[in-house]
């Protein structure tokens, strides 16, 4: 469980190097654009390849995949919806950065919805192989340091202080190594549909988050450029998965 811990930690501990770097290097507009598209090519191969996929095969067609990808979509839609009722409606004039607000809320969002599952399996992974997956672990820590830049840089620009963010990300990187333990000890006696609602979830979350937050931002502040590095994200994320 000690070891469950410690490799979900590791996973999270990219969200304050992500955090850390965007707080510390003045990053344009552009160039987080560019960052959240590369990052939305590494979330749409970890979702393909490593969520729905081994979903799909651990599910053994029961049913469990659709379920998990139609509940993580309605979550985070949902709560979207919330942030949006909250942040939204501003006066005249703060459009752009009531925008900027509500899509670093989005991706922090996103980001909590994707890493419990994804934590959870990565405590699964040691308990049936003895060891992390590698594969997995690379493609969870390099998703999280752009979706953490490009969150950090948009609460930066509505007012967040550096020191409440960093505690944040410090807070989540924890609570992800707990909830890998937590998958250590729970998902053993789970069955076959559980896990692939799990696995499924996230990837549900991922996408809707992706499509509605990530990506259109991308395009926006990136321009045409975002959709090669999006390609060059899911190329390398693929790379990665394709070695276990």
């Amino acid at each position: 469980m000690g070891e469950a811990f410690l490799w979900g930690t590791v996973a999270g501990a990219s969200l304050v190097v992500g955090g850390a770097v965007a707080l510390r290097v003045s990053l344009s507009r552009r160039i987080v654009g560019l960052v959240m598209a590369f990052g939305a090519g590494v979330l749409l191969s970890a979702v393909a390849y490593e969520l729905v996929h081994e979903a799909f095969e651990t599910s053994a067609g029961d049913g469990g995949v659709a379920l998990g990808l139609l509940g993580g979509s309605l979550v985070f839609f949902g709560a979207e919806k919330a942030i949006e009722g909250v942040v939204g409606g501003g006066a005249a004039g703060s459009s752009e950065d009531e925008r900027v607000t509500q899509a670093g809320r989005a991706i922090v969002l996103g980001i909590v919805l994707d890493g419990i599952p994804e934590s959870l399996v990565l405590g699964l992974t040691v308990l049936e192989a003895g060891t992390v997956s590698a594969a997995l672990l690379v493609a969870v820590f390099l998703s999280n340091l752009p979706e953490a830049i490009a969150a950090t840089t948009a609460l930066s620009r509505a007012g967040r202080s550096p020191t409440r963010i960093t505690r944040f990300w410090i807070l989540v990187a924890l609570g992800f190594g707990l909830t890998a333990a937590l998958g250590y000890v729970v998902l053993d006696a789970a069955s076959p549909r559980t896990l692939a609602f799990v696995l499924a979830f996230a990837g549900g979350a991922i996408l809707t988050m992706l499509a509605n937050t990530m990506m259109p931002e991308a395009l926006h502040h990136g321009g045409k450029l975002a959709g090669l590095l999006t390609t060059v994200g899911f190329a390398l994320a693929f790379a990665i998965s394709s070695l276990q």
